[in-house]
């Protein structure tokens, strides 16, 4: 192998997460209701065979060849059945790296909509419902923390690491967020992406 070979090979590339088999992509909408910036949030179907009745926003499996920004515009067509004219991207939020997945979030308003009048997908989304926009800027989320810990096959080869079963595997916690609207409950992935959403908004305006 020569150096030159390597050199090109890097030199096209861009870095992404390692062991990553499935990208996924999800839009954060801004709607405007009543004069105000709202949130809107879909409640999945009960139909559906991953996370029935959970609280999401809308998005889904990138396409071989799609971008991720592609990928969230098509999948929010699709759920809220609305025309891709009618979403304006503002920019990106932070990735999350999850197994062997990564989600891909982006910030965008919902332009010329009117909320009564969004007929949504009905085989993927039970209802909508918005949240106004300064409810999440104004309240922090409830915190709670789920362990981390490596969890390894009956043969696993533990006679060719040091220390062998005593290895010190690294341990560690994660943040789950909970932000609660009358009777909704914001929670898990969606939640972190609201809380990195406020991040951004308070960071640049200090």
């Amino acid at each position: 192998m020569e150096i030159s070979n390597i050199r090109y090979a890097f030199s096209k590339r861009r870095k992404k997460p390692m062991e990553i088999k499935d990208n996924y992509a999800v839009l954060m909408p801004l709607i405007m209701v009543d004069g105000q910036w709202h949130v809107l949030f879909e409640v999945r179907s009960e139909k559906l065979e991953t996370q029935p009745n959970e609280i999401s926003f809308p998005g889904g499996k990138v396409e071989k060849g799609e971008k991720f920004s592609e990928a969230a515009i098509r999948e929010t067509s699709e759920e809220l059945n609305i025309y891709p004219r009618n979403i304006t991207l503002l920019g990106e939020l932070d990735f999350i790296a999850s197994g062997n997945r990564a989600i891909y979030g982006f910030l965008g308003i919902l332009e010329e909509l009117d909320i009564d009048h969004i007929k949504y997908n009905e085989d993927e989304v039970d209802h909508i419902f918005t949240v106004p926009l300064d409810f999440f800027i104004n309240n922090e989320p409830e915190t709670h923390y789920t362990k981390l810990e490596v969890t390894t096959d009956s043969d696993f080869p533990y006679h060719m690491i040091q220390n062998g079963k005593e290895y010190n595997w690294y341990k560690g916690k994660q943040a789950v967020y909970f932000y609660v609207y009358g009777d909704y409950v914001i929670w898990g992935m969606t939640a972190r992406f609201i809380k990195n959403f406020v991040s951004i908004i308070k960071e640049d305006n200090l």
